[in-house]
């Protein structure tokens, strides 16, 4: 399904790939992992079947700018199937590839303009202006490790408000609802739901009504069994709310 929503078309293409395309301009955000663009990917359970986008060998090439919130969710394949071979790669600068066994491609030395942003930066690429916010699990929150320890420590990656054809969007990466979230001006929302590593469940349905956004769309859940989430019943409960909200999981 392709959501329109203010002269704008935005894709869920599958875990945390989100494609937006304005008039002139066609941005990606984390896009790929576990062959949600290759078409490998297997749904993990029968519940989970129909509430995620389905697999696709997909290789689009047409993204003007490439977003990258974390390590969890850089792909250098992912960014090769969706990148023109003009565009600019926004990646979080803390992402350190040595600590992963999953590829050996910094994101330096990717074959496109690469621009590292922190936590709490601004700018504008190709005519999209964007805004990164901080993007962590609290310390003493339902997210953490056997030890104890954050799943996403602060400093560990980042969430991104972008402006396209000043429609703005929040995608807020891995991240529990943090302070300042409520009180962004955001037209489209893109919480990730999952309440595993991210903000998910009430948490994440209070911060839709608190946020007042125009249009909900969640992310982020049922690409493996750790990010179950019962994508139906957070709709419902936004929307009791009195926030809209759509669920793009199907063809």
């Amino acid at each position: 399904m392709t959501l329109a929503h203010d002269g704008l078309t935005v894709d869920w293409l599958g875990y945390a790939t989100i494609r937006v395309e304005g008039a002139d301009t066609v941005v990606y955000v984390d896009p790929g992992r576990y062959g949600v663009l290759s078409g490998k990917w297997t749904p993990p359970s029968d519940a989970a079947r129909g509430a995620h986008p389905p697999a696709r060998d997909y290789r689009a090439e047409d993204g003007d700018v490439v977003f990258v919130t974390h390590r969890h969710h850089y792909d250098p394949d992912g960014i090769d199937r969706v990148a023109d071979d003009d565009a600019t790669v926004v990646v979080f600068d803390g992402i350190d590839v040595s600590e992963t066994a999953r590829t050996d491609t910094r994101p330096a030395d990717l074959p496109y303009e690469v621009r590292q942003v922190g936590m709490e930066d601004d700018g504008v690429v190709d005519g999209v202006p964007f805004w990164t916010v901080p993007a962590y699990n609290h310390p003493d929150g339902p997210h953490t490790r056997p030890d104890g320890s954050p799943v996403h420590s602060e400093g560990f990656g980042c969430g991104y408000l972008l402006a396209v054809d000043g429609t703005r969007l929040f995608y807020p990466g891995d991240s529990d609802v943090l302070d300042g979230h409520a009180e962004l001006d955001v037209s489209l929302f893109l919480p990730s739901i999952d309440d595993t590593f991210s903000m998910g469940g009430q948490q994440a349905v209070d911060l839709c009504v608190e946020m007042g956004p125009d249009l909900v769309c969640p992310v982020h859940y049922n690409t493996f069994d750790a990010l179950e989430a019962d994508s139906g019943a957070f709709a419902a409960a936004v929307a009791r709310g009195g926030v809209p909200v759509v669920l793009d999981e199907g063809e």
